[in-house]
């Protein structure tokens, strides 16, 4: 148990050391000069604080508030005063006190009330130690579950791909380039893993496309056009429900990065900040891989060409932060597209 004395009588700090000193495993540090004594509170660690009341410079109150502020409730504080000083103990108890003694001191109280603070103190720590403990296996059993979700993820996406030979590369470029939005946009790292891991799956419900419909060389028409939108709904099927971080923001993706910011987009017209970050993030990423690659029906894009189509579109099919951080990016993005890093005007 650590204790610090605070008391500007060293005939006193030499009686509540003595006492203390006889307790096993507690380490007692004596401060006379009450500004000295909270110094060394802010830079150590304290179980115990014992302080007078009437001491210059600061008084016991005043040190006991400001201690208060600086650590909490965590360490047991205990005031000193005479008899009849009532109110002063009132007051302690206010500015955060959780007991106090009396002076001329009873010894064998003093002692009776250090050995229950050190059992308090006891306490606390080994509940501090198994929450310690316990939050470490919550954290370890979360990263396996989530190690699982990715595991599974990988194999959704294996599956797709063994229908579309293009999607595993897609997904890899568009993956990356969500990554760059996502932190050119000033998202949280944790947020931005999560968006560059869950945009793979964006496009996982077309495992439930009819292959002369997702296969079809050249453009679709009306009936097979809806056929194909449908696996925005199919991937949140697939996903939805979810308790995993990861799952969740890939469900959300899925349902939502065919929304447009103008509101025309499918399946629920969401506009604006009504559709999901991350499925706009996903937007962009997803329209300029498929701008810039081969398709049955259209040869691919030059990258020019594709910014200037999100840019002409910013504010219409995409938000116009997202097309500016993919622009601010490109530097990143090119040469996962193996172009050379040249600067865009911003």
């Amino acid at each position: 148990m650590h204790v610090v004395l605070v008391d500007d009588n060293r005939s006193n700090l030499a009686v509540f050391g003595r006492i203390l000193r006889g307790f096993e495993e507690s380490e007692v540090v004596a401060f006379h000069d009450p500004l000295e004594g909270f110094e060394y509170t802010l830079g150590n660690p304290v179980d115990l604080v014992i302080v007078d009341y009437r001491m210059p410079g600061m008084d016991g109150i005043e040190f006991i508030r400001r201690f208060r502020d600086a650590h909490g409730p965590a360490a047991h504080v205990i005031m000193v005063t005479m008899a009849e000083e009532r109110e002063v103990r009132y007051s302690a108890f206010d500015a955060g006190a959780n007991e106090h003694i009396t002076r001329p001191l009873d010894h064998r109280e003093f002692r009776v009330r250090i050995a229950n603070v050190k059992k308090l103190v006891a306490a606390q720590k080994a509940l501090q130690a198994e929450k310690l403990s316990l939050d470490r296996l919550v954290a370890a059993q979360r990263a396996q579950i989530e190690r699982g979700a990715e595991e599974l993820v990988g194999r959704l996406l294996r599956a797709a791909e063994r229908r579309d030979d293009d999607t595993g590369s897609h997904i890899v470029r568009m993956a990356e380039t969500a990554r760059v939005i996502a932190r050119r946009l000033g998202l949280d790292g944790e947020t931005v893993r999560l968006i560059h891991r869950a945009s793979p799956m964006h496009d996982i419900g077309k495992i439930g496309v009819p292959d002369a419909v997702l296969l079809k060389p050249g453009r679709l028409d009306a009936a097979e056009r809806r056929i194909m939108e449908s696996h925005v709904e199919e991937g949140y099927e697939i996903l939805r429900d979810s308790t995993i971080p990861l799952v969740q923001v890939a469900a959300e993706i899925a349902s939502s990065h065919h929304e447009r910011w103008d509101g025309t987009g499918y399946p629920k017209g969401l506009k604006g900040e009504q559709i999901p970050l991350s499925g706009r993030i996903a937007a962009v990423a997803d329209v300029f891989d498929a701008l810039t690659s081969d398709r049955p029906y259209k040869q691919a894009w030059p990258a020019e060409r594709a910014i200037a189509y999100l840019r002409e579109n910013a504010g219409r099919q995409f938000d116009p932060a997202c097309v500016q951080a993919f622009v601010e990016g490109w530097g990143e993005i090119a040469p996962v597209y193996g172009l050379a890093p040249v600067e865009v005007a911003a």
